[in-house]
């Protein structure tokens, strides 16, 4: 066959099928990135939102952040995401731990956790009890007292009508990093954020 006066040699069944073959070799290792990149994220990490200003002035409306459970066990200080069920999530700060014992100060001035004041430059307002109380209580096994930096403005283990203490079953991860927005992108330790 010619075209122009040049031959134009068809191209061989063997150039076809490497050609078939690299496309299913390119198209197969993309379906297991894919498929790497979703078991990933479904089982050790994930990404939420911020809703709210209850856990100003460490993280904001709109604040994107990556969470794990990866062999998480949670620890005073940690930031918290909490699957409220037929509610949003709640994202707060972990204060006491199952067998801590909890007393809020009547007049908002403290939190004292097994007999010791707890050291909270993070937080933004007065820590009322609401109606938690200004008892002394233990936190019960398996569960978990959690509330938001913004303390006068935060849905949290004060409201016991509503929240009180959290079952660490519910717990859909620790945040370990925000990344957006970009310019206060940071990793989480647990002090202020």
């Amino acid at each position: 066959m010619s075209y122009r006066g040049r031959h134009v040699r068809p191209a061989s069944i063997k150039e076809k099928q490497s050609a078939v073959a690299g496309l299913y070799d390119w198209v197969g290792a993309a379906i297991f990135s894919l498929a790497f990149v979703a078991l990933v994220f479904t089982f050790f990490f994930r990404f939420v939102g911020v809703v709210g200003k209850s856990m100003l002035p460490t993280l904001h409306d709109g604040d994107r952040l990556v969470i794990t459970r990866l062999f998480y066990q949670p620890k005073r200080g940690d930031i918290v995401i909490i699957n409220m069920h037929d509610d949003e999530p709640l994202v707060k700060r972990v204060i006491a731990v199952e067998g801590d014992r909890l007393r809020i100060d009547e007049e908002g001035n403290g939190v004292y956790v097994n007999g010791e004041k707890l050291t909270e430059f993070y937080i933004q307002g007065d820590t009322y009890p609401g109606s938690f109380g200004t008892q002394e209580q233990t936190v019960p096994d398996g569960c978990l007292f959690v509330m938001g930096d913004n303390r006068e403005h935060s849905k949290d283990s004060r409201d016991t009508a509503n929240v009180g203490f959290v079952k660490k079953s519910d717990l859909v991860g620790k945040a370990i990093f925000r990344f957006y927005p970009f310019s206060q992108a940071k990793v989480l330790d647990g002090s202020a954020a």
